[in-house]
């Protein structure tokens, strides 16, 4: 089974009983053992949980803490033949000194022992009245709150070798610890640990864990649910880890306060599951965490090791860290069951109402901003915009009538040029005409038929010969106008090239491929449908010409099928050459472009992906691998009308500028990544 860069971890949320170690054990194994079933390989449970975190001042009771030892050493051997490295909370004395532990037990062997750092002293929480923190095994070169010296020797104070013998295992008790698990490592901290200025997650993730898991007990008061889920998708994005949050819950006493057993499991700040609050039964949480996603971000993130407090790269932290192979990850089949969402339109805002308003004014305001930001520097009162009646001039139409308003231009200064040639279609043309007439800006037509075929005779190329040349010539024709326009009128040719289109090179070169500010250059084609809608819906529903209304004209562009309309239409006047059919469905190609980029996956596993994206929908996995082939290639050989795209202001975290967000050879081969698919 391939694990493509997956790993199935689990928070469980046991009901406890207050001091009765038999009955929390037993649940605790008989969660542990369905999690082993699910295919889990890292397990965490709540703070203290073999006893229960409310137990007081009988955490002084000599016959309780044996009973917590005794607890570890039946999971333990409960863990025996299985592939789940499970995180228990235990209170562990050391030295006649108490700590609040996380135990990392796996196959009956107890891993490691990770004490609490930061004590609670506060309201109800009086933790340092029982226990030690576990700043006690923290060499001065290396505390938790930043304060370094040069003195190494003193890595251990007061002879804290952090070295113990517990529940029948020889294992270190320290906080800075780092647990492998295959290709995976991960940290742990305890509950206030989190909510420090600087919490121990921190360093462990400069250290290397990809994962963090925080064994806590957290009380419910009025909307701190909401601040503590922030503060830990936070943290997870902050640290790009994946972050395993689990806290106490039923069970637990209710003399002064409540434990609703908050439990959530989040990658780089989204959360992938979490589980109902105040239930009154035992509760288990499942994901599968994409590790090899949060290596490649940390990989492209120069700022993720920076510089340490003391000035020093964060590489010096190495030498205080114990690393402890704990063993391979779970079988799990990832294949026939993947624990998380994946979003086949990862470009379109998703959200309630209020959240898709807000992303599509912000989409829409960037574009909007560097337009006017560039018309304003140059001193332009012009723009000149060739308006085919499609939906990539539509939107660049529309973002720049808003980029007019905002400056107090004129929408007269705008001027839409239409550009009928041997393939446009009377409704396109209709289109557009109508929503210039509709938004108050300049229209023109200026047919290039004759142009073209005088173009033709020039270069002895014979019209009935429908091939790339006849195409081309129409796209360069029309450049040639708008860039001529422009240079007449004193503005500049807005491009209304999209993302999708660049990516997959579908632009004639020095055609549509130029402009002078191209404000599309970095929305992909599935998200410039949604634009038109919604600006059709929010800005433009009140405009209206002589005719139909700017909404209307809109909604007929967006169920307009996508063409270049440089093939003659068919006998019933109809578009004949449909991009979709001879490139593949943009909406396939945005998936791929956007797992391509952003994590820099390979094609198998965007394939094994968009499977899981697209299933049961339209398109089988012989389709998706035939469109992602495609893709590879295209994106590989077009290189080169990328190196030399011109200027476009940055919308989201996938763009492709030579200048900036993506640098590649025009020569790099695309065999590797094709024969990834074989």
């Amino acid at each position: 089974m391939k694990d493509y860069g997956f790993i199935r971890v689990a928070a469980a949320v046991p009901v406890v009983k207050l001091a009765d170690v038999k009955a929390n054990t037993e649940e605790i194994i008989r969660l542990m053992e369905q999690a082993h079933e699910d295919g889990v390989s890292i397990l965490v449970f709540p703070e203290l949980c073999v006893t229960g975190y409310s137990c007081g001042d009988l955490f002084g009771q000599q016959l309780l803490i044996d009973a917590a030892e005794n607890a570890v050493s039946e999971i333990r051997r409960a863990s025996r033949a299985k592939a789940v490295t499970v995180i228990v909370g235990a209170p562990v004395r050391f030295k006649d000194r108490l700590y609040n532990c996380a135990v990392v037990i796996r196959d009956g062997v107890i891993r490691g022992l990770v004490p609490k750092i930061y004590l609670p002293t506060y309201n109800e929480f009086y933790e340092s009245r029982w226990f030690a923190s576990g700043e006690d095994f923290l060499s001065p070169v290396n505390r938790a709150d930043g304060a370094f010296l040069n003195n190494a020797k003193d890595h251990f104070r007061d002879g804290f070798d952090g070295v113990m013998t517990y529940a029948g295992s020889h294992v270190n008790i320290n906080p800075n610890q780092i647990f492998t698990v295959g290709r995976t490592s991960f940290a742990v901290e305890v509950c206030e640990d989190l909510w420090t200025p600087v919490p121990p997650s921190s360093y462990h993730a400069l250290e290397g864990a990809e994962l963090i898991f925080n064994l806590s007990a957290s009380n419910e008061v009025l909307s701190k649910h909401m601040y503590r889920r922030s503060l830990v998708s936070n943290q997870s994005a902050r640290t790009v880890s994946g972050y395993v949050y689990c806290s106490c819950g039923f069970g637990e006493s209710t003399q002064d306060v409540v434990y609703a057993g908050a439990a959530m499991i989040v990658e780089n700040g989204t959360i992938l599951a979490r589980n109902e609050r105040f239930k009154t039964e035992s509760s288990l949480i499942e994901a599968d965490v994409d590790v090899e996603k949060l290596k490649v971000l940390r990989q492209k993130q120069s700022t993720f090791r920076g510089i340490a407090p003391d000035g020093t790269r964060s590489s010096q932290y190495s030498a205080y860290y114990q690393h402890t192979e704990v063993g391979l990850p779970a079988p799990t089949d990832f294949d026939s069951r993947l624990l998380r969402k994946v979003d086949p339109r990862p470009f379109v805002p998703v959200g309630d109402a209020a959240e898709l308003e807000h992303r599509s004014r912000e989409i829409t305001s960037i574009q909007v901003m560097g337009l006017a930001s560039r018309l304003s520097h140059i001193h332009a009162k012009t723009a000149v915009i060739g308006i085919s009646g499609g939906l990539d001039s539509t939107l660049a139409l529309l973002v720049t009538a808003m980029a007019f308003d905002k400056l107090g231009l004129d929408r007269k200064g705008i001027i839409g040029v239409t550009m009928p040639g041997f393939g446009t279609t009377n409704r396109t043309h209709d289109n557009a005409v109508d929503l210039m007439e509709a938004l108050g800006v300049t229209s023109r037509e200026i047919p290039i038929g004759a142009a073209v075929n005088q173009h033709f005779k020039d270069i002895a190329h014979n019209p009935e010969v429908k091939d790339v040349t006849y195409e081309n010539s129409q796209a360069r024709e029309r450049t040639q106008i708008l860039m001529d326009l422009a240079n007449q009128e004193g503005g500049i040719v807005v491009g209304t090239g999209d993302l999708s289109e660049m990516a997959l090179g579908w632009a004639t070169y020095n055609g549509d491929h130029m402009s002078m500010y191209a404000v599309n250059g970095s929305i992909p084609k599935t998200l410039v449908k949604y634009l038109v809608e919604w600006t059709a819906n929010n800005r433009f529903q009140d405009c209206k010409g002589r005719g139909r209304s700017a909404h209307d004209i809109l909604f007929d562009i967006i169920d307009t099928p996508i063409s270049p309309e440089l093939l003659p239409a068919d006998e019933k006047g109809n578009i004949a050459q449909v991009t979709e059919d001879l490139v593949g469905p943009y909406e396939l190609h945005d998936f791929f472009l956007y797992n391509f980029f952003r994590f820099g996956y390979s094609p198998e596993k965007i394939l094994f992906l968009a499977k899981k994206a697209f299933e049961g929908g339209e398109y089988d996995e012989p389709t998706i691998e035939k469109w992602l082939r495609t893709f590879v290639r295209r994106f590989f050989n077009q290189q080169f009308k990328r190196s030399c795209m011109p200027d476009s202001p940055k919308v989201g975290s996938v763009t492709l500028s030579p200048r900036g967000d993506w640098r590649m050879p025009s020569d790099a081969f695309s065999s590797l990544f094709l024969s990834d698919l074989d």
